[in-house]
């Protein structure tokens, strides 16, 4: 009896020791650069990591991290993931210029639709033309902003010609192009770092959508906000939101499972969706502020997109030296957005 009874013990213990190797509980720390409650952070990062760790019974634990609290500068984010430092990361491959030359198709001059539109049209890109760009990490949602606009100290800018000698931040390398081709000088800087800029002087402006104006309170900084007529915005700068590729390895298939199902293009469009939102608040401040708001007509823009036009130009010989076919990424781009947009 004594004997059965230490058998039973036994096997009882093995069942205590394998259970949690059964049930692997893993926590994922997300780091990303804007404060939390940004519309991103707030409306998308958190609900996305509750969402994870619900549907997960909670053997995923997310611990999220805004403003750089993990350390480094918003450029090193993309590393930060690749390298394991931290686990997920929410950043812009614009922050580290060529280094990611195919997502810039969609940051070409005049290119955006609504940011929910054309984020859904860019995870498509990214596994049309982009798996080799980000093989490093493990893509969970691929987006843009919202069309992007000008925000101008003073009267700021009605026509082309005022954009001449204008200090302008940009986020990216095409934006910076498209500033300097537009007349403007260019000025990169992370979008964090724009505040202090504006304040000091050390910019006369800025190209931001509405939706990032609230957080770091752009409309009391400067006097206008500038425009344009039609369907497309002035330019957008793509997001990834991604995941250290061994850490994603490491995970058993039902906790894969659960990552995989909030990736993807439904995860992209929710994100692009949250950055539309949040354009409505920029508005309210920013005539609450007082400030000019002005939308460029049509054959005004007409003359932006002529200046512009060598922009694409450049661009499309730059990447097919590269061995891209760059002319097919602009119109395959193109034909993408169109097809999000127009089905809204």
């Amino acid at each position: 009896m004594n004997r059965l009874k230490s058998v039973a013990l036994a096997a009882a213990a093995l069942c205590v020791g394998i259970a949690p190797a059964l049930a692997q509980e893993v926590t994922l720390r997300v780091h990303h650069f804007l404060p939390a409650p940004a519309p991103v952070p707030k409306n998308f990062i958190t609900p996305w990591a509750e969402k994870v760790m619900e549907e997960s019974d909670g053997r995923i634990k997310v611990e999220v991290y805004p403003s750089m609290q993990l350390g480094g500068g918003p450029p090193a984010l993309f590393d930060q993931a690749r390298d394991g430092v931290v686990d997920i990361v929410w950043t812009l491959p614009g922050y580290t210029p060529g280094r990611f030359p195919g997502t810039e198709a969609f940051e070409l001059p005049f290119m955006p639709a609504k940011a929910e539109a054309t984020s859904q049209a860019f995870w498509d890109f990214y596994e049309k033309y982009l798996t080799e760009e980000f093989k490093d990490v493990h893509p969970i949602a691929l987006h843009v902003h919202g069309p992007g606009l000008l925000h101008v100290k003073g009267d700021g800018v009605a026509k082309l010609e005022d954009m001449k000698g204008l200090k302008l931040r940009g986020p990216t390398r095409q934006t910076n192009a498209l500033l300097k081709a537009l007349g403007a000088t260019p000025v990169g800087m992370p979008v964090p770092a724009m505040p202090e800029a504006l304040s000091k002087g050390v910019i006369d402006g800025t190209v931001v959508p509405w939706e990032v104006t609230t957080p770091l309170k752009v409309a009391e900084l400067v006097g206008s906000h500038t425009d344009f007529e039609g369907s497309r915005g002035l330019y957008t700068a793509t997001f990834v939101f991604a995941m250290n590729k061994a850490k994603y390895d490491s995970l058993p298939d039902d906790l894969k499972a659960v990552i995989d199902a909030n990736s993807g293009r439904e995860m992209s469009k929710w994100v692009g969706r949250v950055m539309d939102e949040g354009d409505a608040p920029g508005i309210v401040a920013a005539e609450k502020a007082g400030n000019i708001i002005r939308k460029l007509p049509e054959d005004e823009v007409a003359r932006w997109k002529a200046a512009a036009d060598p922009v694409v130009e450049a661009w499309v010989a730059e990447v097919t030296e590269k061995g891209y076919d760059g002319a097919a990424m602009v119109e395959d781009a193109k034909a993408m957005i169109s097809k999000y947009a127009d089905a809204n």
